[in-house]
């Protein structure tokens, strides 16, 4: 019998991961949007650090937003919940803040709801990430969305229907 350290460097850059079971009994076909689904180890995401200009003003403006109730801080930190535990943390960085992109899933009653607020603060928005289409949103991916700032400067996407 060969031995796996050979016969990983024979292959080097010729073995591929093994299909997952659901697949490789589905007729060795993928599920439609391309990706497998199975897995053996759960992973989630569990939070991270917001920079911000001002920390309290930014979890404010995250909470009002989304309909959002305090969660507890500490330290350096304003924290706010997101559902499944999905922790969200501003902070104040001594540092010019660099814009990132953050998007969130949301349901279509509360797109309605977090849509007019958005319009009643006179909020910049746009259809687009490219920011070509002002002052509307898009029905891409089979819902709806739209872009827009945060009081730091990220740009924030709010969709209802997820990617994959």
């Amino acid at each position: 019998m060969p031995s796996p350290g050979r016969d990983l460097e024979r292959d080097r850059g010729r073995r591929r991961a093994p299909r997952p079971v659901a697949a490789r009994e589905a007729g060795n076909r993928l599920p439609p949007h391309g990706i497998a689904r199975e897995r053996t180890i759960t992973v989630t995401f569990n939070h991270t650090i917001i920079a911000a200009k001002d920390r309290q003003e930014s979890a404010r403006f995250f909470r009002e937003l989304f309909e959002l109730e305090p969660a507890p801080s500490w330290g350096v930190f304003t924290n706010i919940l997101l559902d499944q535990g999905v922790l969200l943390q501003f902070a104040e960085p001594p540092v010019e803040i660099q814009m990132q992109h953050y998007a969130f899933l949301v349901d279509d009653e509360l797109f309605d709801r977090a849509y007019a607020r958005i319009r009643e603060r006179g909020l910049d928005h746009w259809a687009d990430p490219q920011m070509k289409r002002p002052g509307q949103t898009n029905t891409e991916h089979g819902g709806r969305g739209v872009y827009f700032m945060d009081p730091a400067g990220h740009g924030i996407e709010m969709i209802t229907r997820p990617y994959l």
